[in-house]
Formats: structure tokens, C-alpha cells, sequence
């Protein structure tokens, strides 16, 4: 097994650093590497990442800043050579803090972690299928058959669960491509719904747990279809 990894510092000669260690790691494979974080974002918007090697001090964008403008994060290691960052570091909920420079074993200690936390984190069982998702700066477990429903909310999105509201920074449209076509549906521009919680329907509204959630119009034939074949 192996996490695929991108190295994200402005210094040419740290980046070939870690690459070397990354490269020479029987459980990472090196993906990118980016000199900014502008690019980094890019990057792991379009790339399925699990591990960010992360320097802090960047000019202009930092690697907090990174951090902060991320929906779904992927594990960081945050290297830098100001051990003051530590911990304001974990705040952001990294797996580990690196200090410039980084020893042969202390890296390795840091991957072993990562590993670990990987390994835990995808461990999905039939009955309690998951996402992760990223609020208040943390990883937060979300068992899928708990969502009632999702709801809009500007720059925001809320799950609604069993146990609690769980608001996160996401689109509609990016949330949705998490969740399971067969279980989910978007049926208006502001909700998705778990369509096993689905307790009845008319024209207008959808009816979960006692809440009446708008239909448009044009999803009611999509809906029953889905309800049909669930």
C-alpha cells in the first residue's frame, strides 16, 4: 500500500530533499510537487491525493492558508524550520510536524503515523459506509445511512444526521459527487436527500422524519424512479 504524496515548498533544494525520502519510502508514491500554493490547490482539486508534504513559510500564500482553503484535506506533514509553528500546527489537525532538517528517522516515524491513520480511516464495513469530512479545521466521520438530508447554505452546506447538524464549507454540486448515486438524490437546487429516509411524497414536498423538504418539479418522476428501485 502506498499513499500517494505531493510535496508542496518554495524551495527547490527542500522539494528535491523530500523527494528523495518520499521516493525512497516503500509505502509512499510521489505524485507532484509544487512550488506555491496556488498550484498545490490546483493540484489536489485535480488529483486523488493522501498525503501532503507541506511547508509553512511560503511567501504570499503560507502553508496554514493552504490549509485553510482546502473543503476535504488530505493528511499533512507540515515541515518547517521554526519549531514556534508546532503547536498552531495541530490545530489544523496535521498528522505530524517536521522540523527542518529532517532526519532519516524522524521522517520515517512521521510516515509510519500517516500510514496508521490511513489505514484507520479507511476501514469501511457494509453496514457503516463513510466519508470524511473537514469542519471547524477537523476530519470529522460521517456515516453515510445517518444523513437525512443536505441542505444549502450560501458557501456552506449542512448535514443533517441523527446525531447532530454538521455544517462545512462545500458546493452542492461537489458534495454530491461523494455520496452514492443508488442512496442519494438531489431532488431541488438546495437539497439532497437519503432516499431510505424518505417517508412520503406529493407534488411540492418530501417528507423526512417529519420535515418537509421542497420537491422541484422536475425531480418528482426522477424521485419516484429512485424510490421505485431502491
Amino acid at each position: 500500500m502506498k499513499l500517494r504524496s505531493i510535496i508542496v515548498d518554495d524551495s527547490s533544494m527542500q522539494r528535491m530533499a523530500v523527494a528523495k525520502l518520499v521516493n525512497n519510502h516503500p509505502n509512499l508514491a510521489l505524485v507532484a510537487e509544487y512550488s506555491n500554493a496556488i498550484e498545490a490547490k490546483n493540484g489536489i482539486k485535480n488529483n486523488e491525493i493522501d498525503l501532503i508534504f507541506l511547508d509553512v513559510e511560503m511567501p504570499i500564500i503560507t502553508g496554514f492558508d493552504l490549509l485553510e482553503s482546502l473543503d476535504n484535506s488530505p493528511q499533512v506533514i507540515l515541515i518547517t524550520g521554526k519549531p514556534d509553528y508546532a503547536l498552531k500546527a495541530f490545530d489544523y489537525d496535521v498528522t505530524d510536524y517536521l522540523h527542518k532538517p529532517i532526519t532519516l528517522s524522524r521522517f520515517d516515524a512521521s510516515v509510519k503515523r500517516a500510514v496508521a491513520k490511513y489505514e484507520q480511516l479507511n476501514k469501511v464495513t457494509e453496514d457503516e459506509e463513510h466519508i470524511f469530512v473537514k469542519s471547524n479545521l477537523k476530519k470529522r466521520k460521517v456515516i453515510l445511512n445517518e444523513i437525512k438530508w443536505i441542505e444549502a447554505l450560501g458557501d456552506y452546506i449542512k448535514l443533517v444526521t441523527d446525531e447532530a447538524n454538521i455544517v462545512i464549507l462545500s458546493t452542492m454540486k461537489s458534495f454530491e459527487k461523494q455520496l452514492p448515486e443508488d442512496k442519494f438524490l438531489r431532488i431541488h437546487k438546495s437539497y439532497i436527500v437519503n432516499l431510505e429516509k424518505v417517508e412520503k411524497f406529493n407534488s411540492k414536498n418530501v417528507e423526512v422524519s417529519g420535515r418537509q423538504i421542497p420537491l422541484s418539479r422536475n425531480k418528482k418522476t426522477e424521485l419516484a424512479e429512485a424510490l421505485n428501485n431502491f
